[in-house]
């Protein structure tokens, strides 16, 4: 289980080594996944020593960010997660569409830099990557690959980014300013949907032992920091708001499948509310649904593959979005024509209408897909449905104005406005949805085989042992092997000690 970074000891003690005298000579200290969780179990000095430090700089102490507990400034702590109730005037559904807001983070402003700390730290205390010599290499369609460059930056080793040459031009404008040289920016041939490209070029550069690959579709590190934290997080905010009286049954988590690392979210909350699993993927490459393929240009949700730590037995339910809804519903979401329209005309509270700038494209699919399962479900007014706004619009506005640009050369007004609310939101359907049962999700599970098998020389033995629900609850018992690890490095690089 080596290379999928499932160590509960040091395997090469010269590395580890290596490292501890790299982090103590750049500072850098390394939060446990239980103060990840719930950052208040940090020392109170380490958060207090952030209140100088830029949220967006290479500082190793923004280490202590990685966490749902940012507020909007992104300098200061909250006691609960930011997030957004929609309202069914933008809904269209009595059920309650709880949303997670992740431009909160830091350096990226999305919640993929909490999957690459997840995936990169056990690395680093297992003695499995050497930051002075050694590179990490982040196979991404975006999001992953700049949280794992802004990560490699904060301790002190070099990030390179693998992805594919048709994202949005924001992510390499972003990853220009960040990588240590241009040519840590590789680009693969096509766009979203091209994951196996991604794959093929990572088993080139694995060939140079001094390139390390931490595919996020396969490193258990981005399911368990998931499981760990974004599902405590949910649950953080499901306690808030009972305090207040605006409780009620949790329904589902909802999450595009992407690598699937986010959807553990869900494992977490199955086990303590018996909520649904509900994973979502473009319409236009329906591979869960219809053993389907193709492309589309919902940015950061991956497809044509399931991913290895996709717990796919556990997952209850399949649905589809289309990018002809993402794409016009950022701009409705995202122009002053578009939220005029929203506040005027529909009569969406300000809050709401100003929370939308947390959406950015695969955002907005989770939403349509939460708005899809609660209309499906005809759940009312006291059940909730829980999504994530993975990152904002920030990230897409060359897509905005391109896409607006080809469907709208006249501009966008309040009639192109109501025209898309009614066709994307009024009209939100149960079509493209499947309940699974066990046939199914046995369907979906053997998919894998061709990726993980035939293409990447994963074992039988390894590929069938996910099947069982006892293999990812013997999984999760790592977290605590982990966090005494971490603990234990951090007292041999006396960081932490010092005043």
């Amino acid at each position: 289980m080596r290379r999928l970074g499932l160590e509960r000891e040091i395997v090469d003690r010269q590395l580890y080594d290596q490292a501890v005298k790299r982090f103590a000579e750049r500072q850098v200290a390394l939060p446990t996944f239980a103060e990840i969780a719930e950052p208040w179990r940090a020392a109170n000095r380490l958060r207090e020593a952030l209140a100088g430090v830029d949220p967006d700089a290479a500082d190793p102490r923004n280490l202590y960010r990685v966490n749902w507990y940012n507020d909007a400034s992104r300098k200061g702590f909250t006691d609960v997660p930011e997030h957004v109730v929609l309202p069914s005037e933008l809904t269209g559904t009595p059920g309650r569409i709880l949303v997670l807001l992740a431009d909160r983070f830091p350096l990226v402003s999305c919640h993929k830099v909490l999957a690459s700390y997840g995936c990169l730290a056990p690395r680093v205390v297992a003695g499995q990557f050497d930051p002075a010599s050694q590179r990490a290499i982040w196979p991404s369609t975006g999001n992953y690959c700049r949280g794992g460059v802004a990560i490699s930056r904060l301790m002190g080793c070099r990030g390179v980014a693998v992805l594919p040459a048709g994202m949005s031009r924001e992510r390499f404008d972003w990853l220009a300013r960040w990588v240590e040289d241009p040519s840590d920016i590789v680009r693969t041939p096509g766009t979203e949907s091209n994951v196996k490209e991604i794959y093929d070029e990572c088993n080139r550069l694995a060939l140079d032992p001094e390139n390390v690959v931490l595919n996020q579709f396969s490193e258990f590190g981005n399911h368990l920091v998931h499981y760990t934290a974004t599902g405590r997080a949910v649950e953080r905010v499901l306690e808030a708001l009972s305090d207040t009286g605006q409780g009620g049954e949790l329904a589902a988590f909802v999450s595009a499948s992407g690598s699937a690392g986010t959807i553990a979210a869900g494992d977490y909350l199955k086990e303590r509310h018996g909520s649904e699993i509900v994973a979502v993927e473009a319409l236009e490459c329906p591979t869960m649904l219809y053993n389907g393929f193709g492309e589309h240009n919902i940015q950061g949700i991956g497809d044509k593959h399931i991913p290895f730590i996709h717990n796919v037995m556990n997952t209850d339910v399949v649905t589809a979005i289309s990018d002809r809804a993402t794409d016009r519903l950022n701009i409705l979401f995202n122009t002053g024509a578009g939220r005029r329209y929203l506040a005027e005309r529909q009569a969406v509270p300000e809050q709401a209408v100003e929370a939308l700038s947390s959406f950015g494209l695969s955002s907005i699919c989770n939403m349509l897909a939460a708005v899809k399962y609660a209309r499906h479900r005809r759940l009312g007014p006291d059940d909730v449905v829980v999504t994530v706004a993975t990152d904002g619009a920030a990230m897409y506005a060359s897509e905005l104005e391109r896409v607006a640009a080809k469907l709208y050369p006249n501009g966008v007004d309040e009639v192109v406005a109501g025209e898309i609310f009614g066709e994307h939101l009024a009209e939100v359907s149960g079509e493209h949805l499947r309940e699974l049962d066990r046939r199914e999700r046995d369907r979906i599970f053997n998919l894998g085989y061709y990726t993980w098998v035939e293409q990447q020389g994963v074992s039988v033995e390894e590929f069938e042992e996910r099947r069982e629900q006892r293999f990812w609850r013997e999984t999760r018992t790592i977290v605590g092997d982990w966090d005494a690890m971490i603990q234990e490095f951090n007292e041999r690089t006396g960081v932490l000690a010092a005043p």
